[in-house]
């Protein structure tokens, strides 16, 4: 496990760390990593295709929008994952949930890379920066800031497409209340996912390589 996180790592760092060869071009690997990404988020919607779409989306590939807190290669890969994901899905709610849903993903993304220059690399919330208290209150301080710096994709994608579905999914009544509790039911289902299994993936990649975690600073 600890290889495959490892090798996943090196795909999304941006440089070949052979001894003797010399680092590839930056926007080659952008370009792979992007693609790598957007691959996997393609992939990774189908497992429970029944519970991506509709007021309450487990959808599994959103647990891939902390890749957004690693590379900035994660905002168009993202993004293109989100669309075509939308555009193959045989119930798609039209065009305004294929392109407001990839655009609120990517939002979502580039909020996210603004967000970890700013708390987790930059001077505010620095990793440098020193903790108070013991090694247990450290570590869940440093968590806390991955956790605040991964939260557009949780906050965007609930005020966003919560407030357009309702008035794509036919049948339903629209009114203050159905709007709120649709954007409730996406909050709740797109933290569980990000949360749940992004973040164990976040930590799992930033430890097994913590010298990448400033790279694209």
């Amino acid at each position: 496990m600890t290889t495959i996180t490892s090798c996943w790592f090196y795909a999304i760092g941006g440089h070949v760390w052979e001894r003797g060869v010399r680092p590839m071009r930056r926007s080659v690997y952008f370009i792979a990593s992007a693609a790598l990404i957007a691959a996997a988020y393609v992939v990774l919607t189908f497992p429970m295709a029944q519970l991506a779409y509709g007021p309450l989306q487990f959808r599994l590939a959103e647990a891939l929008s902390v890749m957004a807190a690693l590379t900035p290669a994660a905002i168009p890969g993202l993004f293109l994952g989100c669309l075509t994901a939308n555009l193959i899905n045989p119930v798609n709610l039209g065009p305004i949930d294929i392109i407001g849903g990839s655009l609120a993903t990517l939002a979502a993304a580039w909020l996210t890379w603004r967000l970890r220059c700013r708390f987790i690399t930059g001077r505010l919330f620095s990793y440098n920066a020193p903790l108070e208290g013991g090694k247990a209150v450290r570590r869940w301080k440093k968590i806390f800031r991955q956790m605040l710096v991964i939260s557009p994709s949780v906050l965007i994608n609930a005020l966003v497409v919560g407030f357009y579905l309702p008035y794509l999914i036919p049948g339903m009544t629209i009114n203050a209340l159905v709007i709120i509790s649709t954007m409730l039911s996406i909050f709740i289902s797109q933290a569980v996912v990000v949360y749940l299994i992004g973040l164990p993936l976040l930590l799992a990649l930033v430890k097994a390589r913590p010298d990448m975690e400033g790279h694209y600073r």
